[in-house]
């Protein structure tokens, strides 16, 4: 029997709870899941690549049949390099439905052997992207039950100046000027 090895790119910036549910539920259907992490020069990320690797590492540690790479260039070269014949990709609404489609076409036509499957995640992670956790992560607010707690760990001490001072402003006290100015220089 033929052996399906497929892989999960994207940024990850940060990894998110929608994701883990993806990489969960593709793991129970190819023999094979490497997660891969692009490293891409015009984009100004939140975290390391290296950063965004262990965090992965970690949050897929119990999955013995996922592992974790980085990548650059075109992902049909990435995937004919690791000896993948799939693509997962996530959808989450009709936005992403026309961009994911446009690129599962190109991935056709530059790669005819190489397969695009689509999975939707669980319903209460279907709003869930990076984006939007990093936008409330940065304004300090609640990332809970959004992305896992060693993600939720990394992005305290990446943002904690902003999340003291939604602390602060949740506990229904302004800064004292003491505290604003250490804010200044940290």
């Amino acid at each position: 029997m033929k052996r399906i090895k497929a892989i999960y790119p994207g940024s990850f910036d940060p990894p998110t709870n929608g994701h883990l549910d993806l990489i969960e539920r593709g793991s129970k259907i190819f023999d094979e899941l490497v997660v891969a992490i692009l490293r891409n020069p015009e984009k100004d990320p939140l975290f390391s690549v290296a950063d965004r690797r262990k965090m992965l590492e970690s949050m897929t540690s119990s999955f013995e049949n996922v592992s974790v790479d980085t990548f650059d260039g075109l992902t049909v070269d990435y995937a004919l390099r690791v000896g993948a014949q799939a693509i997962l990709r996530g959808i989450r609404a009709i936005s992403d439905y026309e961009y994911e489609l446009q690129m599962a076409l190109m991935n056709r036509k530059l790669q005819p052997a190489l397969e695009t499957v689509f999975m939707m995640p669980a319903d209460k992670y279907s709003y869930v992207s990076s984006r939007l956790v990093r936008e409330v992560a940065q304004a300090g607010g609640p990332v809970k039950g959004l992305v896992p707690e060693v993600v939720e760990q990394k992005l305290r001490e990446k943002l904690e100046p902003a999340y003291r001072f939604h602390d602060e402003m949740q506990e229904g006290r302004a800064p004292s000027a003491k505290e604003k100015k250490r804010k200044r220089k940290s």
